[in-house]
């Protein structure tokens, strides 16, 4: 690592700021080196502690008894919640949306700490997009799980436009686009009352599943969010 304990790997301006992907030597934990995302000099994601990250993935799958299954993504981060459905040998195919062309660089750059292992799955597509304005438009095709890590909080929006999701209607548009038996999960980092509200009304079974773990770098216990949606059961099933 440069003397400075970081390194600027990429630098992209987009419509919401100025996106930076970084990589630094942790001070008070010489030799461990993470990577870095922020917008606008705010952290949007870190290597560092990626528990709540692979659990979306890790939950919905687990509450999913089909095989052979099609898993939409929406958000790419870092690649974490996209590497724990690969991991699933009942995993068919994978499609994650990301609104910035430049993370989607960023991975096809093999920049990210998992660019090699996502980029030689064969199962996986990543394409530049807003998949939140996919999941409102009419359903071509149908998943059997969709994971949503996009915002901070159902509350605390990324992008203008995106509380639309959040709703009632929004929630009947993106269930249009699962298979029966389809699983929704949406992470955050704080609960919601009024979006488990809204989940309650558009399907017929609802779980909130708290994701703690401890920062060490601040030893403080923090918890994130899971919100976990479905209409009944999935059975196995062939294609």
């Amino acid at each position: 690592m440069p003397l400075s304990n970081l390194e600027i790997l990429a630098y992209e301006t987009t419509p919401l700021g100025d996106l930076c992907l970084r990589r630094r030597e942790l001070l008070s934990r010489p030799g461990t080196v993470i990577t870095e995302i922020t917008l606008d000099h705010q952290l949007l994601m870190s290597s560092y502690n990626t528990v709540s990250e692979r659990a979306l993935a890790d939950e919905a799958l687990a509450r999913h008894r089909g095989q052979d299954l099609s898993v939409l993504v929406g958000g790419l981060g870092l690649g974490y919640t996209a590497a724990n459905v690969l991991q699933s040998e009942r995993v068919r195919r994978v499609e994650v949306i990301e609104l910035f062309g430049a993370v989607v660089g960023f991975l096809r750059e093999g920049l990210l700490p998992l660019s090699a292992k996502l980029l030689a799955d064969p199962r996986l597509r990543v394409r530049e997009g807003d998949a939140y304005a996919t999941l409102r438009e009419r359903a071509d095709e149908h998943w059997d799980i969709v994971l949503i890590d996009i915002d901070h909080s159902p509350q605390d929006h990324l992008g203008i436009g995106n509380e639309s999701f959040y709703t009632e209607s929004g929630l009947v548009r993106a269930k249009h686009h699962l298979a029966l038996g389809g699983i929704l999960a949406v992470w955050s980092y704080a609960e919601s009352s009024p979006f488990v509200d809204a989940l309650h009304a558009a399907f017929e079974v609802v779980q909130v599943v708290p994701v703690s773990y401890v920062n060490d770098l601040v030893d403080e216990e923090h918890t994130d969010w899971l919100f976990i949606a479905q209409d009944e059961p999935a059975s196995p099933r062939k294609r």
